[in-house]
C-alpha cells in the first residue's frame, strides 16, 4: 500500500490510482474517506474495479482508506488549490457526510467521482481526466474509457434485445 509523502488531512483530494483510471475520494479523518461507489445491485464491482464505472448510478461511502485503495497506490492530489480556493474543512466535511447513503447520477464523462470530490473541496466540479481524454491527452485513460463506453454500449444493445 502506498504511503503518504504528505498525511492527509479532513477536506483533502485522495487520488487512488488504478490501471487505466484513478478513482478520486475526500479524506475526512479518522482514516476514511467518502467516495462514489457502485450500487449494491452491480455484486462484485467494488470501487477497486473498472466496472465500478459501468454504472449510470453511484452511492456516496464512509468507508476506511485502505479498503478503498485496495492496494494500488494513492495519495493526496489537491491539485485545483492554485485555481479555486478551497471550501472551509468543516463545509466540506459536512456537505459529504451529509450525502452519505444517497443514490446519485453517476456518468464517467460528466458526474464522476473526481467531478464529487473537487465539487465538495472547491464548490466546482471538474475532473483532469476527462479534459485530458477529451484534448486527447494520456493514452492509457483515454484507452480505458474508451473500452468502458464500448463495453457499457455494447452491454445496453444486448439489454434491449
Amino acid at each position: 500500500m502506498a504511503q503518504f509523502c504528505v498525511e492527509p488531512e479532513p477536506g483533502d483530494l485522495i487520488e487512488i490510482f488504478r490501471i487505466g483510471y484513478e478513482h478520486w475520494a475526500i479524506y475526512v479523518g479518522g482514516g476514511d474517506v467518502i467516495h462514489l461507489a457502485p450500487p449494491s445491485e452491480y455484486p462484485g464491482a467494488g470501487s477497486s474495479s473498472i466496472f465500478s464505472i459501468l454504472s449510470s448510478r453511484a452511492v456516496v461511502k464512509q468507508e476506511p482508506l485502505r479498503d478503498v485503495a485496495g492496494g494500488c497506490r494513492y495519495r493526496v492530489n489537491n491539485y485545483l488549490d492554485h485555481k479555486y480556493r478551497p471550501q472551509p474543512v468543516n463545509k466540506i466535511i459536512g456537505a459529504a457526510k451529509e450525502k452519505i447513503g444517497e443514490e446519485i447520477e453517476y456518468s464517467v464523462l460528466s458526474r464522476n467521482c473526481e467531478h464529487f470530490v473537487t465539487e465538495l473541496r472547491y464548490g466546482a466540479a471538474s475532473s483532469r481526466q476527462v479534459k485530458q481524454v477529451v484534448i486527447g491527452g494520456e493514452v492509457t485513460l483515454g484507452l480505458g474509457i474508451l473500452g468502458v463506453i464500448g463495453y457499457s454500449l455494447l452491454k445496453k444493445r444486448y439489454q434491449n434485445q
